[in-house]
């Protein structure tokens, strides 16, 4: 099978495993838990396969398929990998069957519907990575809202509709704008060129006026900024996290907020380069408010789930820093804390899920001395916390390091032209590392020390199920940490010509060839 065949195969799994349980006999809980970890864990070994084969030598698309879909439009079913969407294909798969794992008993009815949507969920987002057709890509993009409207408005809190009509109006709104936009765009193209075509790599050869640059790259940019979600467009996560289900929390933080930032490296800031070094001072803004007010949020929270929601708002923001620097060290450094964050995250939401199942409580206050109540379980816990720290050897200090080494190297020398702004944000995003390291280690101090309480005792420390899962991504975490060179390998390519595209272009004037 050749690695393009392999990739569609990576890309339809799920729908087929989707069809699939509904041809199982209804009731049978465990075959549709056993089918679901079946199909997510062959899609993963797929993915470990093509990153395997990704050349890291090789720069633009590979594993291409590109088969004319809506011809008079001029849309195709265009799909491929590169070093942009290389690690973010195999995160994907690599949380789908853990998150399945997670949910074994804490989904009790409805059942196969859930695993339904979970494994449609899977199909939308790895189709968003992997589309390179802009009309396929938007298709993907309204289709991931579907299943998980579902996750949590079924399986979801006692508030869950309020949640889940907050997070539809949100996305909603920013897509309607995206639409409008990529129509526009096409035509503008079209015009220009008397071809339509929705692929990217037409759309990257469009040459508009800065003024209509800025105004579809506000388009866009409202849409992935809702996504990421950036400060003050962040408020429908935590209550979509909080009103989750323990599986709708971990595919929400490991890989659903990363399509907004995937969304301004891939299409946003290419797209529109001229335009975007009109916004980077506002941007660069909100993403270093977005670090600060996102950690100081975390910090006075009692809900634990919130707590990690907030912390994913600071931590996103150090992704859109690295990606505004348009230094080669920030860029790559924000692939690799998206890559570090759905991890972390990931790890964080999956122990407030276990320990929910059995206290049945979110609030921090209720808890104390569970390190000695639950050694396992503390280990992990203070595991996850360095990470989301940033310690040294764990992959969130890999990420957090090279974005602000990053910030400070394009910021140096605009410094020295006059220009303190960027230097001044740059300063300010590391007092995020400081406010990270105090809403973490707070949240560490009163869940496992002091006191012993718990809503319910005794507690009952992780099963072989749950250690197996946190164990699996402690591995990933500290690999990704201590060796980072292989990703790096696979992204520098694309990192360097996103670099490229975008300061090689001057305002108000056309693209560098």
């Amino acid at each position: 099978m050749s690695d393009a065949m392999l990739l569609n195969w990576v890309l339809f799994l799920p729908l087929l495993g989707a069809a699939g349980l509904l041809a199982l006999p209804r009731g049978n809980g465990a075959a549709v838990r056993m089918v679901t970890v079946g199909v997510m864990t062959a899609q993963f070994l797929m993915t470990v396969m093509l990153y395997a084969h990704f050349d890291a030598t090789v720069s633009g698309l590979q594993f291409a398929t590109s088969v004319p879909w809506i011809a008079e439009w001029g849309v195709s079913y265009a799909i491929g990998m590169d070093g942009v969407n290389v690690l973010l294909v195999l995160l994907t798969g690599f949380l789908g069957p853990l998150v399945v794992l997670g949910a074994w008993t804490a989904i009790e009815r409805d059942v196969t519907l859930f695993h339904v949507m979970v494994l449609l969920l899977q199909f939308a987002m790895m189709g968003a990575f992997l589309a390179q057709d802009l009309f396929l890509f938007y298709v993907f993009w309204e289709a991931m809202l579907i299943p998980m409207f579902l996750i949590i408005g079924i399986w979801g809190g006692a508030r869950r509709s309020y949640a889940t009509i907050k997070f539809v109006l949100y996305t909603a709104f920013g897509s309607i704008l995206m639409l409008a936009a990529l129509i526009y765009l096409v035509q503008s193209l079209q015009n220009a060129g008397g071809v339509a075509s929705f692929a990217f790599a037409d759309l990257m050869q469009a040459q508009l006026p800065l003024d209509v640059q800025v105004t579809l790259l506000a388009a866009f940019a409202l849409s992935f900024a809702i996504k990421v979600p950036m400060v003050p467009l962040h408020t429908w996560l935590p209550d979509a996290h909080v009103e989750a289900p323990t599986p709708g929390s971990v595919i929400l933080a490991g890989v659903l907020l990363k399509m907004g930032t995937y969304g301004f490296i891939k299409l946003g800031f290419p797209l529109f380069p001229d335009a975007t070094r009109v916004f980077t001072p506002v941007l660069m803004t909100l993403s270093v408010v977005s670090i600060v007010y996102g950690a100081c949020l975390a910090l006075v929270q009692n809900d634990i789930k919130k707590i990690i929601a907030y912390s994913s708002i600071s931590h996103l923001g150090y992704v859109m820093l690295g990606l505004l620097s348009l230094d080669l060290a920030g860029i790559q450094g924000a692939i690799i804390q998206m890559v570090s964050h759905g991890l972390v995250a990931a790890g964080l939401f999956l122990l407030v899920g276990m320990v929910y199942e059995r206290c049945h409580t979110r609030e921090l206050s209720a808890y104390g001395g569970l390190a000695r109540q639950i050694p396992v379980y503390g280990v992990f816990f203070i595991i996850f916390t360095l990470a989301s720290v940033g310690l040294p050897t764990t992959s969130g200090f890999t990420g957090e390091f090279m974005v602000l080494l990053g910030a400070f190297n394009a910021a140096w020398p605009q410094h020295l032209d006059g220009n303190q702004l960027p230097l001044v944000l740059a300063v300010v995003a590391v007092t995020g590392v400081v406010l990270g390291a105090l809403y973490m280690l707070r949240f560490a101090l009163t869940f496992l020390f002091g006191p012993v309480k718990a809503p319910h005792t005794p507690l009952h420390d992780l099963s072989l199920r749950e250690r197996s899962i946190l164990g699996i991504l402690v591995i990933s975490i500290f690999a990704l940490g201590l060796f980072p060179d292989g990703a790096l390998r696979k992204t520098e390519l694309a990192a360097k010509a996103f670099q490229t595209r975008l300061t090689a272009t001057q305002v108000g004037g056309g693209h560098a060839n």
